[in-house]
């Protein structure tokens, strides 16, 4: 072991060894991964080992693949057996509910391009499953890659492979302290101190003390996974195939085949954590005493869902502990604040996403960005607030024993809430406020009668006219939206129009005025759909997705410079949004000021009532409307004073809903949706914003090469669809008859027009207005039109009355 290498991976499970064998693929091969015991000792020993390739994110969906890929091409590469069962897959649906969403996700997959995948009948799966009783299903989907592997074989093959390439690993060498320096990282091992650039945390189970040795406290906790082992069963004796992995959705488990008995795994609603503060230093190879007590209901349901476990008994109980984050998904990549620290940790599915970790993490530290959209698992998606210890029990507690459970896409889960609440939370909620979550923040949905609760469904729930009347209120009175959900970044300095030329693709706004703004990667990918705002006395605004503040926050630090200085407002800043045709009656009311003259995008520094307030004449509703900034500590006067000069208008207050929709009936794109760091300004249209002819800004080599080469691969577009009691929400495909041409970036009801719209990347030919096209909603196949962008108020009359 040398003294210095330049990039040290602690942890040497599945995640640290594949993050090896990328650095290494990649080209660096002055790195080393250290490992305090053996190889595996941790959570890789005991881990089913499952595989298989569909996930509803898209993006991981596609490292899944990857990770599917590499297995085999690690294998021969290292010339270790990695024990490689391809056998098929089964997601078996027990209610008309999961059975309409096994139907819809099928489509979903469709459109991310996972081909390999069908619906099944319960006869059909029972063939492809001979020991499964059939009892109360409805249906299920079966996919071609999935599989299992031999989880031991599989990690020595990625440490072997890598050190084949150069890179080296070392075990029984125990990582003490990491003391960061100018240059990057001393790591203090009981063999000797390395000095290194970069350090990777894939410590698992110890995840949270090799945080905390660099200040750092992740959002991680092991929780207890219990699987069983059976005896030799006859009738699979009898089989000349193997049985493909099962998951029994309504059952809380999942079963594969093990030579010729099962395994049968359960994520049992009542979870338990073990070792909030990270794993004993000297556990690795241990198992817990089974709780069969505890899995007592989901053990019921396995064995009568494959009764073939009646007659056998248990071989193996395995109760072993995995890492967890509070979505489930792994937290990756840089950590704000620390250079040169990087974690690939919480991976709870270590044998099917691990390669894909390895593979973003290593472009990600040698170019500067992985080349596949991330953000589900950056660890930049979480701010300080996921360090608490209650928050983490309860979010990773949630997800563990919600698995298997269907969340609906208007269900509101109560893990972690409320946490940060706007002063005026308690007011709106007496008000009526129903409350959906952006980061740590609670933020206003809509406004219900006394006693009202909306029913969890795939399809318009009862909610459906509130949020109607919310936009009537809108497109022809006033409404009144908490914009506390905004981000607000204050850039000042000497430097700070120089630098924020350099960083955001479009001209800069002359003094009192905003510009939408995109910012680019250097690869000519976005990095923002942002608003700037020059107050002009030197300080300016950047504002944004509130739920993206520590994830842009590192985006600015990573290209910092002198004479500037960036302040993320979240913590000081909130406010109020105005918007209708008579939003102007009522802020002149309470405004000192001529505060209606202001232009369409237009900003300044009012005095509205007693509050000093910054004020910018914009609504991404598409109607007339101010956005009204001001202190944390003046929200609720605010909102009293708004609300009584808005009584004579009508005034109504609003949630997101409704902004939604009418934001869906102006064709502007969100964050998430539309925009993502996975496309490009041409596909997104965010193109007409880039100032062409100004030099030097991020991504202009890239986004020109866009433009003046073939053009983007796909193009936005507004579609009509003809959709009756559900609508598109996202990733559903896109149809020209029976060609896949696109697929939905999000979607929805278009109250004010009464039509469901939705917004979709589609190929360039097919992107015209008036293309007939069709998309699946729920899984039923309704007809689409291309629209022109802008479907309400196309000109933007009412934007700039």
């Amino acid at each position: 072991m040398k003294s210095q290498y330049r990039v040290v991976v602690i942890g040497g499970g599945v995640v640290g060894a594949s993050v090896l064998y990328h650095l290494a693929k990649f080209g660096w091969t002055d790195v080393v991964m250290l490992e305090r015991s053996v190889l595996t000792a941790g959570s890789s020993w005991h881990a089913a080992g499952g595989i298989h390739a569909l996930n509803a994110d898209p993006n991981i969906a596609a490292l899944q693949a990857y990770t599917i890929d590499l297995l085999s091409e690690i294998e021969a590469e290292s010339g270790q057996n990695i024990g490689l069962h391809m056998t098929g897959g089964l997601t078996m649906a027990g209610t008309p509910e999961r059975w309409e969403w096994l139907q819809s996700a099928y489509r979903t997959f469709q459109s991310i391009g996972i081909e390999d995948c069908r619906l099944v009948s319960p006869k059909e799966a029972q063939d492809l499953c001979p020991i499964m009783s059939t009892d109360g299903l409805l249906g299920g989907m079966w996919a071609d890659r999935e599989g299992y592997v031999d989880t031991t074989g599989t990690v020595h093959a990625y440490a072997i492979a890598a050190r084949k390439r150069g890179a080296e690993y070392y075990e029984h060498t125990k990582v003490e302290e990491l003391i960061q320096t100018d240059e990057g990282w001393q790591v203090v091992t009981d063999k000797g101190t390395i000095t290194c650039e970069h350090v990777v945390n894939a410590a698992g189970l110890w995840a949270k003390q090799v945080g905390r040795m660099a200040g750092v406290e992740l959002p991680v906790s092991p929780l207890k996974h219990h699987y069983l082992i059976s005896d030799t069963i006859p009738q699979l004796e009898e089989l000349d195939f193997e049985v493909p992995m099962t998951v029994d959705l309504e059952g809380f488990t999942y079963l594969r085949q093990d030579q010729k008995g099962v395994l049968l795994g359960i994520y049992e609603i009542d979870h338990e954590h073990w070792a909030m503060d990270g794993a004993p230093w000297d556990y690795g190879m241990e198992l817990f005493q089974e709780q069969t007590d505890r899995i007592e209901k989901e053990l019921i349901l396995g064995f009568e869902r494959y009764p073939a476990l009646q007659e056998v008994g248990v071989k193996t109980w395995v109760n072993g502990a995995f890492t967890f984050s509070p979505d489930g998904n792994p937290l990756v990549g840089p950590v704000p604040g620390k250079r040169g620290y990087w974690t690939a940790c919480a991976v709870m599915a270590g044998f099917l996403q691990g390669g894909g970790v390895g593979k973003s993490l290593a472009e990600w530290m040698i170019h500067g960005e992985p080349e596949a959209d991330v953000y589900g698992m950056d660890v930049a998606r979480y701010g300080r607030f996921a360090e608490n210890r209650r928050y983490i029990r309860e979010t990773t507690g949630q997800f563990y024993s919600r698995r298997f459970v269907m969340t609906y896409p208007n269900e509101q889960l109560p893990a972690g809430r409320p946490l940060k609440m706007a002063p005026a939370h308690d007011a709106m909620t007496e008000a009526g406020c129903k409350w959906g979550v952006s980061w740590d923040l609670e933020v206003p949905l809509y406004f219900a009668p006394k006693g009202f609760e909306e029913t969890p469904t795939l399809k318009r729930s009862n909610a459906f006219p509130i949020v109607a009347e919310e936009c009537k209120a809108i497109r022809e009175g006033v409404g009144l939206l908490d914009i506390t959900g905004f981000s607000r970044y204050e850039v000042t300095g000497p430097r700070a129009e120089a630098w924020l030329d350099r960083m955001m693709a479009s001209k800069l706004p002359e003094p009192g005025r905003a510009r939408l703004a995109p910012m680019l990667s250097e690869t000519g990918k976005l990095k923002g759909d942002l608003t700037m705002l020059n107050w002009g006395d030197g300080t300016w605004w950047i504002m944004g997705s509130y739920y993206l503040r520590e994830w842009h926050m590192r985006w600015f630090a990573d290209h910092m410079e002198d004479g500037v200085s960036v302040r993320d407002l979240g913590e000081e800043v909130c406010g109020f949004g105005l918007a209708g045709p008579k939003s102007r009656a009522v802020i002149e009311k309470v405004a000192e000021g001529d505060v209606g003259a202001l232009p369409f995008m237009g900003c300044g520094r009012f005095d509205i009532g007693l509050v000093r307030a910054h004020v910018a004449r914009m609504s991404v509703t598409g109607e007339l409307g101010f956005e009204i900034s001001c202190r944390m500590g003046d929200h609720v006067a605010l909102r009293r004073m708004l609300l009584e000069a808005g009584a004579e208008e009508g005034l109504r207050e609003c949630g997101f809903n409704a902004m939604l929709s009418t934001r869906l009936e102006k064709s502007f794109g969100i964050w998430n949706a539309e925009f993502t760091q996975g496309y490009t300004p041409g596909m997104t249209g965010m193109d007409r914003w880039i100032a062409w002819d100004k030099p030097g800004f991020v991504g202009r080599d890239a986004a020109l090469a866009e433009r003046d080469g073939n053009g983007p691969t796909h193009r936005l577009v507004t579609l009509d669809v003809a959709a009756e009691d559900a609508d598109a929400s996202g990733f559903e495909p896109v149809w020209a008859g029976d060609t896949k041409v696109g697929f939905v970036t999000s979607g929805g009801y278009g109250h004010h027009l009464q039509k469901s719209l939705a917004m979709a990347l589609v190929e360039p030919d097919h992107a015209e207005e008036g293309t007939e096209l069709s998309v699946h909603v729920v899984g039923v196949e309704r007809k689409a039109r291309v629209i022109p962008a802008s479907p309400y108020d196309p000109t933007g009359q009412a934007m700039r009355a």
